[in-house]
């Protein structure tokens, strides 16, 4: 049931609004980065961003909410959610520049809560430690940060990266639908979330733009995966997890070969020292930190976790 202020009202995006919400993550994206000293995350035409709208529309139908105001009807704010079975997970939040101030993505974020207080499941996300404005808005309303994040790219050789060398009998190959049920269980174990269709939708890769590795030991026991998203809006490694650091980095170099000639970027746990210390002997460099943040109850992470923002469902 769409709910209304005096000024505006949040209702969930039709899909005739795709175009229009895609160019207010460009721009509000963008203009955030370009104002803090950054390069901007966006470098094509705004259509690129159509890219959280395809592929969200495809998991999740109708997980977008918006609000829109009354007296214009522009869309003033957007915010994407992943119902799953463990949790709810908050996606991509933007607010146009003109609506800054206005208390949009407050109330945004409460309607995303009030859902998963229905529901009877935490919320989880991760958020830019150098954005200070969203974090507060975050813990403000009782999130807590519990794992950090160093966001690292590199700069990836158009005849790619040597791939580490993996004990005998162990296998990095490419995920089929049949590991499906092996990686819920072990992100299960390792993170506390579940998330199969995801994975079913990396593996299936209509779009041609996903990629999904395991690791296998000689018993062909899951040890590992990591998938990627390689698309003008988006070069990114992740989701993943894995026992180990040395499997987090040899799945790392392996599919950094799927992005010769670009730079993508991926997190590590910043505790993951000997992961982060081989990449960068490869050449990585930092160019943010993030936080996980759940409100409501999570389990402690195991292993080596990294996440992403497409999609963003852990």
């Amino acid at each position: 049931m769409p709910k209304t202020t005096d000024t505006f009202e949040l209702r969930p995006m039709k899909t005739d609004e795709w175009h229009e919400v895609a160019e207010l993550i460009y721009g509000s994206t963008n203009s955030w980065y370009v104002a803090n000293g950054k390069n901007p995350i966006f470098n094509g035409p705004p259509s690129d961003a159509l890219l959280f709208c395809e592929v969200y529309e495809t998991l999740d139908p109708g997980c977008c909410i918006l609000a829109v105001c009354r007296e214009t009807k522009k869309i003033a704010g957007s915010c994407f959610y992943h119902p799953r079975t463990t949790h709810v997970s908050l996606g991509i939040m933007n607010v146009h520049s003109d609506f800054f101030g206005k208390g949009i993505a407050g109330s945004l974020l409460s309607w995303i809560i009030s859902y998963a207080e229905q529901k009877k499941l935490p919320v989880r996300l991760v958020s830019s430690a150098h954005n200070l404005d969203s974090f507060s808005l975050y813990t403000k309303k009782g999130f807590v940060p519990f794992l950090s994040f160093q966001d690292l790219y590199i700069k990836v050789p158009s005849n790619g990266f040597p791939i580490i060398e993996i004990p005998d009998g162990e296998t990095i190959r490419e995920a089929v639908a049949e590991d499906v049920a092996d990686m819920v269980e072990l992100e299960r174990e390792l993170a506390g979330i579940e998330r199969a269709k995801d994975f079913s939708y990396f593996i299936k890769n209509s779009e041609g733009i996903w990629k999904t590795l395991t690791y296998r030991d000689r018993d062909e026991k899951l040890l590992g995966f990591l998938s990627s998203v390689n698309h003008p809006a988006s070069r990114m490694i992740g989701p993943g997890v894995a026992r180990s650091e040395k499997i987090a980095a040899s799945l790392l170099s392996a599919q950094l070969n799927f992005f010769r000639g670009f730079s993508p970027v991926f997190l590590l746990p910043t505790d993951a020292a000997e992961a982060v210390k081989t990449v960068y002997s490869w050449g990585a460099k930092n160019c943010e930190i993030h936080f996980a943040q759940c409100l409501g109850q999570r389990q402690a992470p195991r292993g080596v976790i990294m996440p992403t923002f497409m999609p963003e469902t852990g």
